[in-house]
C-alpha cells in the first residue's frame, strides 16, 4: 500500500513514557502520535559498569543505531523518488564522545559524527550525491542533531512540577 505525500508541512509528534523496572533496565513504550498512530515497545539496560543486567541495549546504541537507520531509509525511500537505482545499501557510523569523570559521576559531550556510505548503483556519481544530500535533509535524527536544540526537564512534586531549566 502507498501512501500519497502530504502537500503541506506537517508536525511529526512522538512520545515515549519509559519505567524503570530492573537493577538498570528501563521499559520504553514509544508512540507516533502524528500525523498518524504507530506504537513501538522498546528496552535499555547498561552493564556492569553502571550496575546493570545487559538485558537489552544501552541507550547510546539505540541511538546510534537510530541514526545510521534513519540516514539508510532516507536514502531508501528517496531513491525511488528521485529515479537512482540502489543495487546495494550499505551505512557504517562511528561516533564518538568524551567521557570526563567528576568526582563519583562523569559529564559527557559529543566528539564526532562520522558516517560512510557505501552505494552500489549504476546512475551517474552526481545522483548518488544528490540523493545523500535529500536524505541527510530529511532524516530526522541527524537534522536534530544539526541544529542546537533547547531541551527543557521537569520533576513533578506534590504541588506540581518544578522546572530545572
Amino acid at each position: 500500500m502507498t501512501i500519497e505525500q502530504p502537500k503541506d508541512p506537517l508536525t511529526v509528534t512522538f512520545t515515549c513514557n519509559g519505567q524503570a523496572t530492573g537493577k538498570m533496565r528501563n521499559d520504553l513504550d514509544v508512540s507516533m502520535t502524528e500525523p498518524m498512530e504507530e506504537h513501538f515497545t522498546l528496552a535499555t539496560d547498561e552493564g556492569p559498569f553502571h550496575g546493570g543486567d545487559g538485558t537489552a541495549p544501552p541507550p547510546l546504541a539505540l541511538f546510534v543505531g537510530g541514526l545510521t537507520g534513519c540516514i539508510m531509509t532516507q536514502i531508501r525511500a528517496f531513491a525511488k523518488r528521485m529515479d537512482v537505482v540502489l543495487d546495494d545499501l550499505r551505512v557504517e557510523t562511528t561516533v564518538r564522545w568524551s567521557w570526563t569523570p567528576k568526582g563519583r559521576i562523569y559529564e559527557t559531550a559529543p566528539k564526532s559524527f562520522d558516517i560512510n556510505i557505501f552505494i552500489e548503483s549504476a546512475s551517474p556519481l552526481e545522483k548518488q550525491v544528490a540523493l545523500v544530500e535529500a536524505a541527510k535533509k530529511g532524516c530526522f535524527v541527524e537534522q536534530t542533531l544539526a541544529v542546537e536544540n533547547k531541551i527543557t526537564h521537569r520533576i513533578k512534586t506534590e504541588t506540581g512540577f518544578v522546572r530545572l531549566n
